[in-house]
Formats: structure tokens, C-alpha cells, sequence
């Protein structure tokens, strides 16, 4: 039988809703597909090159491992897209090395774009340190910071040695090279060598910060004799800017940068090098922190234990 007119155009409908169908089909296939990285690179313009601000984010307890963090920040530097950094600090301090190495770094970003710190509830030592480059500080009214000072500890187990009736013979080429050891007290000319050390560094300590806070040394050293301010002490001591919450910070910032509000000027985590990254985790920012991983006090724990040398730390 010959299809009739009403047939034709009855066959033609089906096909077209067919088409609509499969069209449907199609694009909610690829909102499904591509809708997750479409918020997700909205969640961080960095990766679009948006106009915005890098955050960067230093947790628990710093390390010498800051060769990443280091990169980004210089990257971040000559990123025409980064307008400005928001560096957020929860840390007692730890490694002078490490400590001066992000120094440093914030040093030459603060040299080409603005810094601005929030601090959590603790900022001390070096972690006070790698803050006084910026701009503006903020910090809590309770946060812990200052704590300006440099320390260097070694165990020393000779007597229990001698109770257990262990004796340790020791070869050096000079008298100074065995200082300080774990198996024997440490000698008067050691411990004035090791004295020169830490005062050495705590000397470099004192002028970072004379620098950033616009301080004479002896005005720092006045104030640096290792002990914790509140953040309230550390306002009135001019060591802090302002009382103010990381929202506060950002606020600040983005008024420095000329932004009306957070679509003006959204902020976008600070990115690792991507050279060994899959591409689809290149898609996805990660926040620096140094600290090892595992639970919060378990990673501050191996982190303390593994600091080897001088450290400006805020004992925990």
C-alpha cells in the first residue's frame, strides 16, 4: 500500500522529534561531560588568565622543600593575570632556610604586584617571617605572632651512654667539627661557635624585618626576644597592620587593586608547575602547603622531627 498523505507528513513528525531527541540527548551527554569542568574552571579563573588574585596558602609547620612554592610565586609574578597576592598564614614557623626562601620570593612578587597577609591563629617565627614583606598585615585579635628569634637544639645522651656502659670514640679533623654530637657534651668552644651561628641569623632575621615594617634594627630588637604577641599586642607594637578577618584582607586588596567587588577581582589558588601533572589535573589548582600529609597533628609532628639545623619556630 502506498503511504498517503497523512502518513507522510505523520513519518515526517517522528523523524524531526527523533532528530530533537537525539539533539537532547547529545547536549545533556556533553553538560554532563564538560559541566563540571566548566564550574570548575569558573571556581578558578587563574586557568582562563581572568584578571584576579593569587592565594597562597601556608600551613603548619615550613620546611626547607620550598623549591614549588618559590616557582609559583615567581611565576606568579610575571603572570600579567595575577594582579595581587592574599598569602594566608596558620604556622608557628619552622626551618630558617625555608623560611627565607618564600621571604624572599614574596619579596620580589611584593616588587611588581601587592601583598596582603591574613593571619589564622597562629604566625610566629618564620612565619612571621615570610609576612613582613607585604603591604598590609591582618591578623586576629588572638593570633600568635612575633616570636622573632632563631633556635638550634641538639640531644646530648652521654650520661645515659655511661649508665649503659657505651662509649662512642670519635675522629675529627678539627676540634670544632664534632660539634655539637649527640654522644658527648658539648664544649665551651662549640657552643661559642654555634652561639655565633644562631646570632648570625638571627641578625639576618631582625633586618627582614626591619625592612618590611619600616623599623630601625635596634627598635626590632627591642622587640625580638623570641616571645609571642596577640595580635592586638602585635598592632599596637607595630608589628601588624590591622585587626581583620581573611575577608577583610581581600576587601582590602581588591580596593587597593581598583575592584569593586569579587567578580571584578575573584581570587584564584596559587597553581603548581604543571610539567608532570596529567592533563586533566592540570585543570585542577591546588593550594600550596608545607606541611607532610596525613592528619593535621601527625603531619606537624613529622614535620617538627624532621627540621635539621636552626630553626625559627614558636615551640609547640
Amino acid at each position: 500500500m502506498e503511504p498517503n498523505g497523512d502518513m507522510v507528513v505523520e513519518r515526517v513528525a517522528r523523524a524531526r522529534q527523533l532528530v530533537y531527541w537525539r539533539a537532547a540527548a547529545i547536549v545533556l551527554f556533553m553538560l554532563a561531560l564538560f559541566g563540571p569542568v566548566a564550574s570548575h574552571l569558573a571556581r578558578h579563573p587563574a586557568v582562563l588568565g581572568v584578571p584576579h588574585i593569587a592565594k597562597l596558602r601556608i600551613h603548619g609547620v615550613i620546611t626547607d622543600d620550598t623549591a614549588e612554592t618559590v616557582a609559583a610565586l615567581d611565576r606568579a609574578a610575571h603572570d600579567t593575570a595575577t594582579r595581587g597576592l592574599l598569602l594566608r598564614i596558620e604556622s608557628p614557623g619552622g626551618a630558617v632556610t625555608g623560611g627565607e626562601a618564600l621571604h624572599d620570593a614574596i619579596v620580589r612578587f611584593a616588587a611588581r604586584k601587592p601583598v596582603v597577609v591574613s593571619m589564622g591563629g597562629l604566625a610566629a617565627s618564620a612565619g612571621y617571617m615570610i609576612a613582613v614583606p607585604a603591604a598590609r598585615i591582618f591578623a586576629m585579635p588572638s593570633t600568635l605572632t612575633g616570636s622573632i628569634g632563631v633556635i638550634m637544639e641538639s640531644p646530648e645522651f652521654s650520661g645515659l651512654l655511661g649508665k649503659l656502659g657505651v662509649s662512642v670514640d670519635t675522629i675529627v679533623s678539627g676540634p670544632l667539627k664534632g660539634q655539637p654530637s649527640p654522644t658527648a657534651p658539648l664544649t665551651p668552644e662549640g657552643r661559642e661557635m654555634l652561639q655565633g651561628v644562631v646570632n648570625d641569623l638571627f641578625g639576618q632575621f631582625v633586618s627582614m624585618v626591619a625592612q618590611g615594617r619600616h623599623m630601625t634594627a635596634d627598635h626590632v630588637r627591642s622587640l625580638a626576644d623570641g616571645r609571642p604577641y596577640t595580635g592586638q599586642q602585635a598592632l599596637a607594637l607595630g608589628l601588624v597592620d590591622q585587626i581583620g578577618t581573611e575577608a577583610d584582607a581581600t576587601a582590602w586588596l581588591r580596593k587597593r587593586l581598583g575592584a569593586s567587588d569579587m567578580h571584578a577581582m575573584p581570587v584564584s589558588p596559587l597553581l603548581r608547575p604543571d610539567g608532570l601533572r596529567p592533563w586533566y589535573r592540570r585543570l585542577a589548582p591546588r593550594n600550596i602547603v608545607t606541611v607532610l600529609p596525613g592528619s593535621q597533628a601527625l603531619a606537624s609532628a613529622r614535620a617538627w622531627l624532621g627540621l635539621d639545623g636552626p630553626v625559627a619556630i614558636l615551640q609547640p
